[in-house]
């Protein structure tokens, strides 16, 4: 299964100091901006997405379609294959795409530690 591009999205309480936090790391800002609540720090390869008030608790996301640059793979598995997938091997999710559709849609399920994955296609 190509689940994509990987990152972390994590819950922030201050954009501003957890920009600066990373940018010591050596993360630079890839996209969103202050305005839109969110910015998406790399380096190298890693990505980690900083969200100001958007959700409770931090994410683990995928990418199906997009490569670590947010470029579009030639090839992939569609978000409704995967979810057809993962209902198969009986894991529940707490969100689905409507199977009928195409183009983007997302799911969300939780690990046995209640971790959330987000499975986030945009394309």
């Amino acid at each position: 299964m190509k689940l994509g591009a990987f990152s972390i999205s994590l819950s922030v309480k201050n954009l501003q100091a957890s920009k600066e936090f990373y940018e010591h790391l050596g993360f630079s800002v890839f996209a969103g901006s202050d305005e839109m609540n969110y910015l998406i720090m790399k380096n190298g390869d890693a990505l980690i997405g900083l969200f100001h008030e958007m959700f409770e608790k931090n994410i683990l996301t995928f990418n199906p379609g997009w490569d670590q640059d947010a470029k579009t793979l030639d090839s992939y598995d569609d978000v409704r294959s995967i979810q057809a997938h993962l209902k198969s091997k009986g894991i529940p999710l707490a969100q689905e795409t409507d199977p009928a559709t195409s183009g983007p849609g997302s799911l969300l399920l939780f690990d046995p530690d209640g971790n959330s994955i987000l499975i986030d296609q945009h394309i």
